[in-house]
């Protein structure tokens, strides 16, 4: 039983990460496609590869692009390295939209209008985007039949009296910020998008990941 295959280490990396709370995160970003004219994307982050899988399976084309260099995942039709932070928004291939997903977290707050002013410059129209919510929020949930129960309740609070505290790590994994912590509102993340050239037009929330959705409208108008 040693060689079976929940014994590999992608296979425990896959099931430590893509867990029954998180997998919501997971199908959000494609659904949120539904209703815009979109055939081909570029996700940003594609990490272990599941959405960039989902897309593909529901039809779309799709290219990721991330810091790491590796070999295109399951459904991409290519992989890009390099970085948001500087790369060429010339140097992206046509795409009907950007999937950039608890990627923002990670790089630091003062660097964020000038990564989403540059995604907003490849003149792709569509953004979808999310990044950790810790507002102020309340989840109950109970299952019930005749052989089990199951339970879950979240219940935050505070958080924006609280400032946000990232690991000493230099490292790009630790996040370094994340809305409703003091100092960064959700309002105060729409209006960093809105400068940027992206107008929100949409916006969802996630339980049990807890995480904010925006679809973003590409305006050509950086400031």
């Amino acid at each position: 039983m040693a060689d079976i295959l929940g014994s590999s280490a992608p296979a425990r990396a896959w099931h430590a990460y893509y867990t029954e709370k998180r997998i919501v995160h997971q199908w959000m970003q494609v659904h949120l496609l539904q209703d815009l004219p979109v055939r081909s994307v570029i996700e940003i982050g594609p990490y272990l590869g599941l959405v960039t899988a989902m897309l593909a399976n529901a039809g779309y084309r799709v290219t990721t692009f991330d810091i790491e260099n590796r070999s295109p995942g399951i459904g991409a039709e290519r992989h890009i390295q390099g970085d948001i932070r500087d790369f060429d928004p010339k140097s992206l291939p046509a795409a009907d939209a950007l999937i950039c997903c608890e990627t923002l977290e990670h790089i630091p707050w003062p660097e964020i209008p000038s990564v989403l002013a540059r995604l907003q410059q490849t003149e792709i129209p569509w953004l979808i985007l999310s990044v950790p919510y810790e507002g102020t929020q309340l989840a109950f949930s109970i299952y019930l039949n005749r052989f089990t129960a199951k339970r879950r309740s979240m219940f935050r609070k505070f958080r924006f009296l609280k400032n946000f505290r990232s690991p000493a790590d230099a490292g790009w994994e630790p996040h370094k910020w994340e809305i409703g912590y003091r100092g960064y509102s959700v309002e105060k993340f729409r209006d960093t998008l809105e400068r940027a050239g992206w107008q929100p037009v949409r916006q969802e929330f996630t339980e049990g990941c807890r995480s904010i959705f925006l679809v973003c409208r590409n305006t050509g108008k950086a400031a």
